[in-house]
This record gives C-alpha cells, sequence and structure tokens, in this order.
C-alpha cells in the first residue's frame, strides 16, 4: 500500500491511496480460507466444503470486505501518520479499479487551523444579576391570597352563585345503577372552577342549602374513563351548606394555611421563586457574554464544509418560506426543495454568513479550550441530560428514551450543549467575572449576535408572514426529534439572532 499527499491548500488535505492487486488478493485468500473451515453448507461436512464452493458463494462479499478494510487502513495512514487533526469526516473515493489490478482511491479532509488561545485570565466578564422587585413579590402575594381566600357560611339564606363553595353529598347513576367513583360525601366544590364534568356546577347554582335536586349531565366522548364516555349520568345531589368567600387577606393566617411559619416565610419563597424563573435567561446571557469576548479574539480560518453547514441552518432558521416549504411537502427532500437562503435578500444573507462564521468559530474554540483543559463529557452527564429531556414530556417519557437509545447520533448531539456549558463554567472560574445588577426588563430585551439589541431585518421580515404559515412553521418544529431543541439552536448553544430566552418570558409560574 501507498499513501501519499497530492494537495494541501489552507484547511484542505489530498491524499492518494494505492492498493496493490496482491494485497487485496491476499486478503481475500485469508478470508476465504477462514470461512471455508468453518462454514456450513448442505451437502458437504464442516471444513470440508471445496474452495471452489466458497469462492463461487463468497467472493465477492470477501472482497468488498478485504477493499473497505484496505482503505480504512490507508485512511488511517494518511491521517495518524501526518498528524492530522480532523474537522470533519474524511471523503474517501475510489477512483481507479478492475479486478486484478491495482485500486487507486483518492482521500480529501479538513483539519483544524491553528487557534491562538486567548488568556482566559484576562477576559472581562459581565454576570447580571437580578433581584425579585418588591413590588413583583407584594403583586404576586396578593394573587396568591385572592386565589386562597377563607370561606365562610351564608349568614342569609341566598341562592348559591358562581364563585361560592357548596358542601354537597352525591351519588350517580347510569340507568339507574350507581358508578364506580360517582359517589362523595361533603365535598367542597367551588361553584365555576370546571372541576366537574361540564354542566354539573351550572345545575347547582341558585340552589340553596339543605336542598336535595337531581343533576343530569352527559359525560364527555372524549373523557378518560372509556365507560363512561358519552353516557349520560343523574346526580342525586344533597346541599348541605353554601359557603362564601371571605374578602382576601395577607396575614398571618394565609401563610399558615400555605404551609410557612409566617409572613415573612411565605415572602421569601415567593422572592426565591420569581428569582428561580429568571435563571435560565440570566445563564444564557453570561454565556453569551462569555461567547462575544470570546469573539473579540484572534480570527483564524474555518473549514469550508463546516461553514457551509452551518450558514444553511442559519439561513434556513431565519426563512419563513423554507419551513413552510418542508411543512407542506412533509420531508426535506427532493428536486424542488428550495435553498436555505432562497428568497432572503442579500442584507438577510450576510447577516447569515457573519452569524454563522461566528458559530463556527466559537465552537472550534471552545472546543480547543476544551481539549487542552481535559474538558469531557462523561456518560452519566448524558444520561443525566437524557432523563431530564424525558421529563419535558410528560406522557411520552419511554418513547423519548428509546429514541435516544436507538440513535447513537442523538446522543451525541444532546451531550454538545453540555460540553459547552461545563467549557463555560471553566471560564467563568478563570476570567475576571464583573457581577451587575439589572432589571428583568434589560435581562428579557432580545440582542442579536452581534451585540445589539435589535431585531434583524429578517426577523422582522418573518415576523410579517401569515398566521398560516407561522402555524406551519411551528408543526414543522414540532415533529423534529428530541434531541433538535429548535429555535436554531447549533454550536456554543447560540441561538438565531440571540433568542437566548425563547419561551421563557412572561412564563412565570403560579407559587401555589
Amino acid at each position: 500500500m501507498n499513501v501519499s499527499e497530492t494537495k494541501s491548500e489552507g484547511l484542505l488535505r489530498e491524499f492518494q491511496i494505492v492498493i496493490t492487486a496482491a494485497e487485496i488478493d491476499a486478503e481475500v485468500t485469508k478470508k476465504l480460507g477462514e470461512i471455508a473451515a468453518t462454514v456450513k453448507i448442505p451437502g458437504f461436512r464442516p471444513g470440508k466444503v471445496p474452495m471452489s464452493v466458497v469462492k463461487s458463494r463468497f467472493s465477492d462479499q470477501v472482497r468488498g470486505d478485504a477493499i473497505k478494510v484496505a482503505l480504512d487502513e490507508g485512511a488511517k495512514r494518511a491521517i495518524e501518520g501526518n498528524d492530522l487533526r480532523l474537522a470533519s469526516q474524511p471523503q474517501v473515493d475510489i477512483t481507479a479499479y478492475d479486478e486484478g489490478n491495482d485500486l487507486e482511491a483518492s482521500l480529501s479532509c479538513e483539519v483544524m487551523p491553528q487557534i491562538s488561545m486567548p488568556d482566559l485570565g484576562k477576559l472581562n466578564i459581565e454576570r447580571p444579576i437580578i433581584d425579585s422587585n418588591p413590588q413583583e413579590v407584594e403583586e404576586t402575594l396578593a394573587r396568591i391570597a385572592d386565589e386562597n381566600r377563607p370561606t365562610v357560611p351564608f349568614t342569609k339564606g341566598r341562592a348559591a352563585k358562581v364563585g361560592d363553595v357548596a358542601i354537597i353529598d352525591f351519588i350517580g347513576r347510569i340507568d339507574g345503577e350507581a358508578f364506580e367513583g360517582g359517589t362523595a360525601e361533603g365535598h367542597s366544590l367551588e361553584l365555576g372552577s370546571n372541576s366537574f364534568i361540564p354542566g354539573f356546577e351550572d345545575g347547582l347554582v341558585g340552589a340553596k342549602a339543605g336542598a336535595t335536586l337531581n343533576v343530569s349531565v352527559p359525560f364527555p366522548e372524549d373523557y378518560q374513563a372509556a365507560h363512561l364516555a358519552g353516557k349520560l349520568a343523574v346526580f342525586e345531589v344533597m346541599i348541605r351548606e353554601i359557603h362564601e368567600k371571605a374578602d382576601a387577606r395577607v396575614d398571618g393566617d394565609l401563610a399558615t394555611r400555605l404551609g410557612f411559619e409566617n409572613l415573612d416565610g411565605l415572602r421569601g419563597a415567593i422572592s426565591e421563586q420569581i428569582n428561580g424563573q429568571h435563571q435560565t435567561a440570566l445563564r444564557q446571557a453570561v454565556k453569551k457574554n462569555v461567547l462575544d469576548a470570546l469573539a473579540d479574539g484572534e480570527a483564524f480560518d474555518v473549514p469550508p464544509s463546516l461553514l457551509k453547514q452551518e450558514y444553511e441552518s442559519v439561513a434556513k432558521a431565519m426563512n419563513a418560506d423554507v419551513q413552510v416549504h418542508e411543512q407542506n411537502d412533509g420531508q426535506d427532500i427532493g428536486e424542488d426543495r428550495p435553498a436555505a437562503d432562497e428568497g432572503l435578500d442579500a442584507s438577510a444573507k450576510e447577516e447569515a454568513k457573519t452569524v454563522a462564521m461566528r458559530r463556527v468559530r466559537l465552537g472550534l474554540l471552545l472546543t480547543e479550550i476544551g481539549r487542552q483543559n481535559n474538558i469531557e463529557v462523561s456518560e452519566e452527564d448524558t444520561r443525566q441530560a437524557v432523563f431530564e429531556e424525558a421529563r419535558r414530556h410528560p406522557g411520552q417519557e419511554q418513547m423519548v428514551l428509546e429514541y435516544f437509545q436507538k440513535n447513537p447520533k442523538a446522543m451525541q448531539q444532546i451531550s454538545g450543549p453540555i460540553f459547552e456549558d461545563k467549557v463555560v463554567d471553566f471560564i467563568l472560574e478563570i476570567a475576571k467575572v464583573i457581577d451587575i445588577r439589572i432589571d428583568a426588563q434589560t435581562l428579557y430585551q432580545v440582542p442579536d449576535e452581534e451585540g445589539g439589541t435589535k431585531k434583524s431585518a429578517a426577523k422582522k421580515s418573518a415576523a410579517k408572514k401569515s398566521a398560516a404559515k407561522k402555524s406551519a412553521a411551528k408543526k414543522s418544529a414540532a415533529k423534529k426529534s428530541a434531541a433538535n431543541k429548535g429555535c436554531g439552536e447549533k454550536v456554543c448553544g447560540e441561538k438565531v439572532c440571540g433568542e437566548n430566552v425563547c419561551g421563557e418570558k412572561g412564563n412565570h409560574q403560579k407559587l401555589i
């Protein structure tokens, strides 16, 4: 075998691999001999099958395997023999081969660029910190108090209305027979809460304490209990008491009813929860500041194939028309598939190129920092990330877990953000970190990837698309695998036009 370099231009390397006919024939003869010693063929004893029969049945398969092994060995010699660090998957093509003659093949690959490592200790990184706004805490406290108002019995015998709480005994029957789960005593039901099947609570509005009445309501056709779905039920209801909600009060009694020792404890819990809701956005903000600091470093060449791939990804995420086309076609294949940047104007294409270049450079730089500092993603890290992903899909956890188990590539993709976070944390330990206090409005401004706060022209254009197109694009995104996070998330965890808080703004959960 002979391996020789034929091209060295920028980051591109090409080699010629020549495997002699004698080497191929020797490997084929060796493999056929191994098969002949063990193969079982009707009419012959094991180990006694004539070589002519073995050749007729297995020669083509064995020759193909032998060529593959030889090509793998040739590629290994080219890469390891020249101490190459690859930036992309090498491409091997057979350029000439006829049985009985030498085989010639070409290998092309892109190598990692020379990267000047920044002095991480001299990086100045701003880390935003946000304190819960006292007014926001009090507003949340008032809302909780309103949602948890105590109830008191009527002082006068007025009829029940929406918002009242009825203390009831009931028994439900279908075709005159009581059914399982349809009976209760002393049950507290807030009228208008929609906690019972539709129509039941409406049937109690206007009734008075002490009354007994029948409420006829059908179970919904899609009711979770199949044996009840769509059937008409008659509930015999006895109204013991009717309570009305007292005024909302923010006091120690409220805190006690919610499981806290005092009102200060409840306020503290609310403050912690509000701060916790900002943690994802705060993390993305400091991560972007780290990436911005790295991006200001010395530029270097990037492998053309990586840049092309990233450009197409960015352009597609910016291009609503392409997303709608893929949704309508059901898949991203075919001669009619539009180019990722088809329909984008020159300014948008230039922006996509700039973003792609930044991402690829940052990705390579983070990889190099991780490599030089022995930062790795463990199997346990990946396993935990898969479980976290599964928990984001209630009811489909097993399906998500099986998807990752059967798709090693998806498992590799999910480890990427873990690696990036580990490298970012490493940088934050070494760099000069300056804590700055900001408010929520500043935190949730949408910056672009160049450090500004204006949305890109391409995003504005996409926002003008019809509601139908938006809906189609969303449906298309929903069909992506669990490993694909959407929102244009690619290398370094960055997202198209810096939407690092996608889905987080305003997503405040109730404390209770």
